[in-house]
């Protein structure tokens, strides 16, 4: 299986080239049944010149299938540390099935498409949405559905930064009704299932790479109000999943996650793609003994937790991940520069020995989850007006704005300001009386701005962004 490379395009060099620059779009592997354009424009060539002069050359060959690219989770250890990831693979965007499943019985009809708000924590223009979708779930296993909805969800919100920022998430189920339980590939390869999204392992002949029908999921994720991010389950206990980790042009979301319902190690893969997802995040892991990947010569990587540099280099420089080296990490040891990442065993250096950028069931390290709330944020607001702010407040008003608290002691602060000047006395309050204000006659400007203080974040651009303002008209 030939890992990616980490250039921003997929180079022209043959497969066996070293890349020439990092970036989050590695250059994937072309699966065994996989037809390429070059390939198909070669035979039919070929077919007009065997015709001959005068003679029709065969039918234009069909079109090459529409290809999507997926990160393979790392192969299951019986004992120790399981890598997160083994490189990446194109694959079909269509599932396995053919077109959508016909559904007959009245109940499988109604409940198939049903949308349910499993975590409420506010409006969708102020939070994180993830959308999850079942596959292999019949009508009468959709509660078992719901259940493990709420499982993986308490699994991702059991690792840091979730866990303190689990608050500024909305949670929705759809209801996907599949004909038959289970998928395709479980639990052996020649299985097949008629599921609602066609999901099945084996994908690209990798037993534990989980692909699902892309349009088929879009068909069931456009049901939600919002999605920013989606997690497909399968109803399976086998070890497996993928990270479709381009963004939809279609309905917007950041990535796909495919994990097995029932297997506890397959949701630590969803987790390590949402580092992609939303930390944009390099993978930590490298390639010993594969060809082209031994050393990494190209220019710095854009990435914020793999680099070129020494951390002396680093720490002289003020750049990369600077602001933590010599702090201990959540994953263990200190922070410094560790050889090997982004798939090339030299030439690329690491943040920490081993993250879950790395190994699966490591938590981020502290480069890690300084992205991944930035990550956060570039979807949630942590100020959401209680009162239109479209009207003129009066001084029989008060003014309120809804804030998300955070899990544990440490919580947001929260400042008002009258025309610009700083209304102390009100810190940390979440309304206020306009009357209680005084107000000279005319008009005025009343705001209150809302921060995250978190000492998670040490960049002060990244930081520049955890924080939210609302503004009112205000007259006397």
């Amino acid at each position: 299986m030939r890992p990616p490379t980490l250039s921003s395009t997929p180079p022209s060099a043959p497969p066996s080239a070293p890349p020439s620059s990092p970036s989050r779009r590695p250059f994937a592997r072309r699966g065994a049944g996989a037809v390429t354009l070059a390939g198909a424009v070669v035979l039919a060539a070929l077919a007009a010149l065997a015709a001959g002069p005068g003679t029709a050359a065969a039918a234009d060959p069909p079109p090459p299938r529409p290809l999507v690219q997926v990160e393979i989770p790392g192969p299951e250890a019986a004992s120790g540390a399981t890598p997160a990831g083994s490189g990446h693979a194109l694959v079909p965007v269509a599932g396995r099935g053919g077109p959508a499943p016909h559904l007959s019985a009245p109940a499988a009809v109604a409940a198939d498409g049903r949308v349910t708000k499993v975590v409420d924590n506010g409006s969708t223009a102020d939070r994180l949405d993830i959308v999850v979708v079942g596959d292999g779930y019949t009508a009468d296993q959709l509660d078992r559905f719901h259940a493990d909805a709420k499982e993986k969800w308490g699994e991702i919100t059991g690792v840091e930064p979730y866990t303190t920022y689990q608050n500024l998430f909305n949670v929705w189920t759809v209801d996907a009704v599949s004909p038959e339980s289970g998928v395709s590939g479980d639990p052996a390869q020649g299985d097949t299932r008629n599921t609602a999204l066609g999901s099945y392992f084996w994908c690209d002949g990798v037993e534990r790479l989980l692909c699902v029908d892309q349009d088929k999921v879009d068909s069931y994720v456009a049901k939600a109000p919002q999605a920013d991010l989606v997690l497909v389950l399968a109803n399976s206990a086998k070890y497996g999943g993928a990270g479709y980790n381009e963004p939809s042009a279609k309905l917007g979301y950041e990535g796909i996650s495919t994990a097995s319902a029932g297997n506890a190690k397959s949701g630590q893969v969803a987790i390590h793609e949402t580092g992609h997802s939303l930390g944009k995040l390099a993978d930590e892991y490298f390639y010993p003994g594969t060809p082209g990947y031994e050393h990494y010569s190209g220019p710095e990587a854009g990435q914020s937790n793999i680099s070129i540099l020494t951390a002396d280099r680093m720490a002289a420089d003020r750049t990369k991940w600077y602001r933590w080296l010599g702090e201990t990490s959540p994953d263990g040891g200190t922070v410094g520069a560790y050889e090997g990442g982004g798939y090339y065993v030299t030439g690329l250096s690491r943040p920490t020995d081993g993250s879950i950028m790395r190994i699966l069931g490591k938590p981020f390290n502290l480069p890690g989850v300084e992205a991944m709330i930035a990550g956060f944020y570039r979807h949630a607001s942590i100020a959401t007006p209680g009162v239109s702010t479209a009207r003129t407040l009066r001084p029989s008003d008060t003014a309120r704005v809804v804030v998300p608290r955070l899990a544990g002691a440490r919580q947001l602060t929260v400042r008002w300001y009258l025309d610009g000047r700083e209304l102390r006395r009100y810190d940390g309050r979440t309304s206020l009386s306009v009357r209680a204000l005084g107000l000279g006659r005319g008009s005025h400007t009343l705001s209150v701005l809302v921060s995250d203080r978190t000492p998670s974040v040490r960049d002060p651009l990244l930081g520049a962004g955890l924080r939210g303002v609302v503004r009112w008209g205000v007259h006397r």
